[in-house]
Order: structure tokens, then sequence, then C-alpha cells
């Protein structure tokens, strides 16, 4: 049996998908470090979007380039972020540091998603934005290493086909 370093784990996708939820338990099953992006915001980004007000480019790039500084700290030791990396250029981002990075698309439906955000109390992510990530979002693409997910099976079961879809053909996680 062939022995691999820990993986580097992007959970990405739109606000509302679970992001966090999974990523805290795959880095738990996988006995990795945890980082959400959410906590990576500078406070102007958080005003911002509370206030109902879609990020720019230029307003996510020090974010981006502040998780890619922490996939780079962990590339060695493996660890999991939860980021939204909507768009290809953000991806391309966080794999300037993690060239190795897997990214897990969590994927459902936007009527799901809203619900799920409406539903999230004390978060600074309106459902008024929600229809702002789904434009934003760029799928991944056939060269970007990762899978899709659907949102809509339970968090274990999530788990379970993320840990699958790192293992490799040899049994050991990559």
């Amino acid at each position: 049996m062939t022995t691999t370093s820990p993986p580097l784990v992007v959970v990405m996708g739109v606000s509302g998908s679970g992001k966090t939820t999974v990523g805290a338990a795959l880095a738990q099953r996988l006995r990795v470090p945890f980082a959400d992006a959410d906590d990576f915001h500078p406070p102007e980004n958080v005003t911002k979007m509370a206030a109902g007000v879609p990020l720019t480019d230029e307003d996510r790039a020090p974010w981006l380039r502040t998780i890619a500084a922490w996939l780079d700290e962990h590339t060695a030791g493996g660890g999991v972020v939860s980021c939204s990396a909507l768009r290809r250029p953000y991806r391309d981002v966080l794999r300037e540091h993690a060239t190795h990075a897997f990214f897990l698309h969590l994927h459902g439906d936007r009527d799901v998603i809203a619900a799920r955000v409406e539903g999230r109390p004390g978060h600074f992510m309106p459902s008024a934005l929600v229809d702002s990530q789904f434009a934003t979002l760029e799928p991944l693409e056939p060269d970007e290493t990762g899978a899709v997910l659907d949102v809509s099976a339970p968090v274990d079961e999530l788990v379970e086909q993320s840990l699958h879809t790192l293992a490799p053909k040899d049994g050991t996680l990559r």
C-alpha cells in the first residue's frame, strides 16, 4: 500500500450549499485542520454582503489570497477549507499556492439553497444574494481536479461520497 500525503480540499459552492457543515465533517474524518473562508473576509466585505451588495472581483482578491496562503501552509499535512470559489479565476488564485487542491462542488437547486439561506439565523449573507451567487457560479471545468456532489443528500452521505472521491484506485487517500 502506497502512503500519500493527506488531501488538500476546497469545499466549494454557493452560499447555503453546506460548505461549512460538510467541510468541517470531512476534515474531522480526514483528521486534518478545517478553515471556513467566511472567517477570512475583511470587515468591509462582511458589511457589504450584509447590506445585500454582491462582492466585486476587487473585493474578493485579498480574501482569496488569504485563503490561498492558508492552503499553502497546509499543503504538506492536508486540510479542508470551505470557500465559495464560484469562478474559475478564483479557483486559479487558490491553485497558485495549492496546485494539488481538490475541489468538491456542493451543487443544488436554487430554491433549496434559497430556503437554506433564509433559515440561517445570524449569518451575514442575506437570501437576496442567492441569485447573484448562482449568476456568478462557473462549474468546474474538465481540466480542474474535483467532483460535484448533490446537496440533497444528508451530510454523512456527502462526507462518505467525498471520502470515496478522494480515495485513489489503490485505496489510499490522496
